[in-house]
């Protein structure tokens, strides 16, 4: 019988042994785990989040968002599992590849499909892709955020050994004695809670749709190239050794810098060009007043 306990501490923050459990409970003999709840938590947040900055910000009706996060939810689920199964392997069959119980999914991928879902809604709909993106990516980091900790039930996605003051004591079915290590699953989801605020901050100063997206690309994509490094469960790309994740992650901040500067500069060209027609239109109104 597979042992789902997980010993952890934080000694440095004096912060002794507790255990953690990664099954919550069982209906008819099949194991739901606290993993997959947190993970519906996180989702339940995202829409609830994305709806009310949609409507409020966006112009954009509830109906509308649902019909988003059916698809979204659907594709978002698939990425994730196939850009796991890519980079990880281990799939003999068709059942292996949709069997999510076994464990495997991956984030970006998820962000990806679910990217994918929200262009060909936004087709179907006819309405502005930065704008639906500006509204629901906030969103998706707080999914995020609060996701990471179904790794901290799992006892998993954890990074190296160290001293540090913050390391985490770590004991389960994988290792007989306690190991001290990066607690990279508390470091993304803060680093997420603090990218959900400044996000927030800035969405009423955004310039142009699409802006509030790209700035999420960015942030997350810097946290994790740092926080992948420390990870000891990446995915690889083939034998050559290179994190799938980090790579995805500098071709991503590269990517939406490039984009977010060019789109501040036609905003500004636009936003000149406005300034520019409303002053003639008040001198010829003052020339007309003279006569």
């Amino acid at each position: 019988m597979i042992n789902h306990e997980t010993i952890i501490s934080f000694p440095g923050l004096g912060i002794g042994e507790f255990s953690v459990n990664s099954v919550a409970f069982s209906v008819f003999g099949i194991s739901i785990a606290w993993y997959g709840i947190i993970i519906v938590l996180g989702m339940i947040a995202a829409f609830a989040y994305a709806s009310w900055r949609a409507k409020k910000n966006e112009g954009i009706s509830f109906d509308d968002m649902l019909d988003y996060a059916i698809f979204l939810i659907i594709f978002g689920v698939a990425g994730a599992r196939l850009y796991y199964v890519a980079f990880h392997g281990g799939v003999s069959s068709l059942y292996d590849l949709i069997n999510l119980r076994s464990g495997g999914l991956a984030i970006y991928g998820g962000v990806i499909g679910g990217a994918l879902a929200a262009f060909i809604v936004t087709k179907v709909k006819k309405l502005s892709f930065g704008r639906v993106t500006d509204a629901t990516l906030p969103g998706v980091m707080l999914a995020q955020a609060i996701g990471r900790w179904g790794n901290f039930m799992n006892g998993e996605a954890h990074g190296g050994v160290t001293d540090l003051p913050w390391r985490m004591g770590l004991r389960n079915a994988y290792s007989d004695s306690t190991i001290y290590v990066h607690p990279t699953f508390l470091y993304e989801s803060l680093w997420n809670v603090i990218g959900f605020i400044i996000l927030n901050i800035l969405y009423k100063k955004k310039k142009f749709g699409g802006e509030i997206a790209l700035m999420y690309i960015i942030w997350y994509g810097i946290g994790r190239t740092f926080i992948e490094g420390l990870r000891t469960d990446s995915l690889l790309v083939g034998n050559t050794g290179l994190r799938a994740s980090q790579l995805v992650a500098i071709g991503s901040v590269i990517a939406a810098a490039m984009l977010l500067i060019i789109g501040l500069r036609n905003a500004k060209g636009k936003q000149l060009q406005v300034t520019l027609a409303v002053s003639d239109i008040k001198k010829q109104a003052e020339a007309g007043n003279r006569f």
